[in-house]
C-alpha cells in the first residue's frame, strides 16, 4: 500500500507502488493465473482491480482525514489490467473550493500514462452522483445470456443477521482499507453454475453512510442482483450490498460489477 503522497499542480498523487500477484494459484478458472489469463487473451495473470482501491488510502487520509471513514465514498471503474510488479499510483484532483462536502475526480495510472481505473472519491454529502452509481445499468435480452442464465435481476442474496468482520482485518477495531471494505461487503449468488467461466472485477463503489465499519461488531449483511448484461467479450452482473447495525441504521453500502469472459466458456464456443 502507498504510504506517502505528492502534491502536484492538478491534485495529489500517491507514491509509485508495485503490487504483487498473490493469486497465481487460486484455481483453474482464475484470471490471476498466467496460463488461464493468456488463454482468454490477456497479457498474463492480472492483479485484482480491488487491490488498486488500497492505493487511495493515504490520499483519502490527507484530503479528508478520519471523516472519510464515517461519510466517504470511493467509486472506481476498472479499465486496464496490470500484472505482477507493474508500477501504479493513485491520483485525485485538487478540490476547487473549501467546501466540507466534496467529490473529486480520481484514478490510478501507470508510468506510461495508462489509466488502470477511473472514477471519484468524496466526503460528506456532495450534490454530485458518484461515478459508478451514475453509470447506466443495461440488462441484456435473455437470449444473449448463457453463462449467467440462472442469475436474475432482483435476486436476493441470503441475508446474514450476525455478520462479524474478524479483528485482524482492521486497525484499532476500524476497517480503513477500501480493499478490505470490498471483501467484507462482497456477496455471492447461490444456485448459479458458472462452470469454467473466467471472471474478473469490473467496477466497485463503496459508500460509508454512518461509519466507520468496525471489526468484531455484528452487522446485518444483505445483497441482491441489480443487473445482468453482456458486452461483445463478456457477460456481467451488478450487485448491491449493505451493512446495517442492530438498530437498522445503514452503515455502509456497495455497488460492484463482475465480468465473465465469453471466450472461457463452452456456451460461447
Amino acid at each position: 500500500m502507498a504510504s506517502e503522497t505528492l502534491v502536484r499542480a492538478d491534485g495529489i498523487a500517491g507514491e509509485w507502488v508495485r503490487p504483487k500477484n498473490r493469486w497465481q494459484n487460486v484455481g483453474p478458472t482464475s484470471i490471476h493465473n498466467d496460463a488461464v489469463a493468456k488463454k482468454v487473451g490477456m497479457r498474463g495473470g492480472t492483479i485484482p482491480g480491488t487491490v488498486h482501491l488500497s492505493h487511495f488510502a493515504p490520499l483519502l487520509t490527507q484530503l479528508f482525514g478520519d471523516r472519510w471513514l464515517s461519510q466517504g465514498t470511493i467509486s472506481m471503474f476498472y479499465t486496464f489490467a496490470t500484472l505482477d510488479g507493474e508500477e501504479v499510483r493513485a491520483v485525485a484532483k485538487a478540490p476547487e473550493t473549501d467546501a466540507a462536502d466534496v467529490q473529486l475526480e480520481a484514478w490510478v495510472e501507470t508510468p506510461e500514462g495508462k489509466t488502470v481505473c477511473k472514477g471519484a472519491v468524496s466526503v460528506g454529502r456532495p450534490d454530485a452522483v458518484p461515478y459508478v452509481r451514475g453509470l447506466p445499468l443495461e440488462n441484456a435480452p435473455a437470449d444473449e445470456i448463457r453463462i449467467l442464465k440462472a442469475m436474475t435481476v432482483g435476486q436476493e442474496i441470503g441475508a446474514k443477521d450476525d455478520y462479524v468482520i474478524p479483528g485482524d482485518v482492521g486497525v484499532d477495531g476500524i476497517v480503513s482499507d477500501p480493499q478490505q471494505m470490498h471483501r467484507a461487503l462482497s456477496v455471492y449468488t447461490t444456485g448459479v453454475e458458472l462452470g469454467p467461466a473466467v471472471g474478473f472485477y469490473g467496477a466497485t463503489e463503496i459508500a460509508l453512510r454512518a461509519g466507520p465499519i468496525r471489526t468484531g461488531v455484528p452487522y446485518r449483511k444483505t445483497g441482491r442482483v441489480v443487473c445482468v448484461g453482456a458486452s461483445p467479450k463478456t457477460e456481467f452482473a451488478w450487485f448491491d450490498s449493505e451493512f446495517r447495525d442492530q438498530d437498522g441504521r445503514l452503515i455502509a453500502e456497495m455497488r460492484h460489477m463482475t465480468r465473465w469472459m465469453k471466450a472461457s466458456h463452452p456456451a460461447w464456443a
